[in-house]
Order: structure tokens, then sequence, then C-alpha cells
């Protein structure tokens, strides 16, 4: 009966995700630069690996939300190398793909980088780099395991789903968003204290990482052969403990890691009269833009 409810809510969320596309409308909120000019991080967000999110596509609005803070922010078109990420204060990877997996996300689904490319931001995360790496639900988490694993996270490769936290509201007055000093901003923005996501992945942490976003009890993964399709005894994962978002601090680098991709972007999915907002103008998610500004404040080590 778990199955069957979680299958149906998916299913419908299935529909609504299929015609996604960027909200380009999207303007920010935050009115006030963190940054000059002078002061300004050097922020890429990966596009050269046929990632699903990119700044000029569905992450424009992420990439609007980092300018209007005084980042600088440019694209990624080349393979990771210590050289390329040189100049580079923060590497954003969002829903990376391999290119077998690009047009069909059934399994199998491989990995989107080289083990060259993971050492390589694996040491520039250790000379002092900061890295946010974002794993959607199937196929992304395995396109991204193997990057994950390098600093001891733990990805699974399906679909969470929370019986009882159905909107995906996650609040330090629930209890599952947790404590962290990113929540409390710096001086003169904003804290936060509840954000929404939009489906995802349920991942584990290492040891010395802080969690951030936490599943309740009834919470699991749907594992699927193919994409969206949910059949009957389909395998599952329980996910009660585990969490969507989480940071750890190694050597001199930072990183922050999430299994959901929407909550930090706007996008409007469905058709016709069944559309809806998806991610920072969505109902409920009125302090994401402020959660996405905090988490970059942190990898910039204004926190």
């Amino acid at each position: 009966m778990k199955k069957l409810i979680a299958s149906c809510f998916l299913l419908v969320t299935c529909q609504l995700h299929a015609a996604q596309v960027v909200d380009s409308t999207y303007q920010p909120k935050n009115t006030i630069m963190t940054f000059s000019k002078d002061t300004a991080p050097n922020v890429l967000i990966d596009a050269a690996h046929f990632n699903f999110h990119t700044m000029d596509n569905r992450y424009q609005p992420f990439s609007k939300v980092l300018k209007s803070d005084g980042y600088s922010v440019s694209q990624n078109t080349k393979p990771f190398t210590l050289e390329n990420l040189a100049k580079t204060d923060i590497l954003v990877i969002a829903n990376a793909l391999n290119e077998k997996n690009s047009k069909n996300w059934d399994l199998p689904n491989f990995s989107a980088f080289t083990r060259a490319e993971i050492e390589a931001v694996f040491n520039w995360v250790k000379q002092g780099g900061s890295l946010f790496l974002i794993a959607d639900h199937m196929p992304f988490p395995k396109a991204a395991e193997d990057l994950a694993a390098i600093f001891g996270f733990q990805f699974t490769n399906g679909y969470v789903e929370e019986l009882d936290n159905r909107d995906q509201i996650f609040s330090l007055e629930k209890g599952n968003l947790l404590p962290h000093p990113l929540l409390q901003g710096i001086e003169g923005k904003a804290s936060v204290s509840s954000i929404k996501a939009f489906t995802g992945q349920a991942l584990l942490a290492p040891p010395k990482a802080k969690p951030l976003i936490v599943f309740g009890k009834r919470s699991f993964n749907l594992m699927p052969e193919k994409s969206w399709q949910f059949p009957d005894g389909v395998p599952e994962i329980d996910a009660e403990g585990w969490l969507q978002g989480a940071t750890l601090e190694l050597h001199k680098g930072r990183i922050a890691v999430f299994g959901e991709a929407a909550m930090f972007t706007a996008q409007i999915s469905g058709q016709g009269s069944d559309t809806m907002n998806m991610g920072l103008k969505a109902k409920g998610a009125e302090q994401n833009e402020q959660f996405l500004l905090n988490i970059m404040h942190w990898l910039s080590r204004k926190i």
C-alpha cells in the first residue's frame, strides 16, 4: 500500500516535471551585494558534462541570484583539471550526466566524470576550493556517485518520498531542517528557518559532515529500472534519517552536497492549464533564495 501511494504521487510529479522549463522572468529579491567587483569570488557553473541544469538554461535564475550578491559567475566547458580550476573559488556541479544517459535516463546509468577529473576536484578542494555538488533523482545520483564517494558521501539512484511530508517543507520548527551556522546568515542578511524541496534523492554523509536536511519516518527511496516508472515490486530503500543536504570541511576546502536541484532555481512545470511554479517562486519556498545565498556565503567563508 505504501508503494502504491508513493507511486501514484510520483507519477503525478512526473507529469509536472515532464514539461519543466526555466522561468526566465525570475528576478532575485536580494538587492544588497555582499561583494564588490574587487572582492567577488569566482564561481564556475559546470556545463561540460551534459548537465541538466546550466547557467544559460534551467539554472539561469540560480546564476541571477549569485550575481545579485556580487559573485563573478561563468560557465565551465572543459574537463576538470587542477589547471582549469586554478582560478575558481567555488565550483557548482548540478545534475551532470554521462553522454550515454543524456537522452535516455533508464538503467544502466554511468558516471559523468573520469577518474582523473574526480581526483582533480578532490585535490582542488583539499587545497582550498569550495564545491557545491547537486544531484537530483535518478539518473543524476549515479552520474555523480563516484565524485560524491571520494568525499565520503553515498548517493541513492532513485526517487525519495516522505509520506508524512508530501509538500517537502523542511523547517527548524518541524526539526527536519537542522541547526547550522549558515542558517543564521551574515550580518545584514536574513536568517533561514524554512525551505521547500521538490522530490530528489536521499543521501548519506560521512561522520564529519554537518547535516542540514533530514527525512523523517515513512521516508523511502524508490529505485526503478526505468525513469519515472514505478511498477509493482519496484525496489525501495528505507530513508528515515537520511539526508537531502549536508556540508563538509575537508583540509582547506569546503563542500556543500544536496540531493535536489529545483529548490535553487525557478522553473515552470506542466502544460496548458496544469502548470505550477517549481523552486524559488513556489508557495512554501519563500526563503529558498536566502538559503541559496547563505550556502554560497558559507562556501565563500563569510560564515
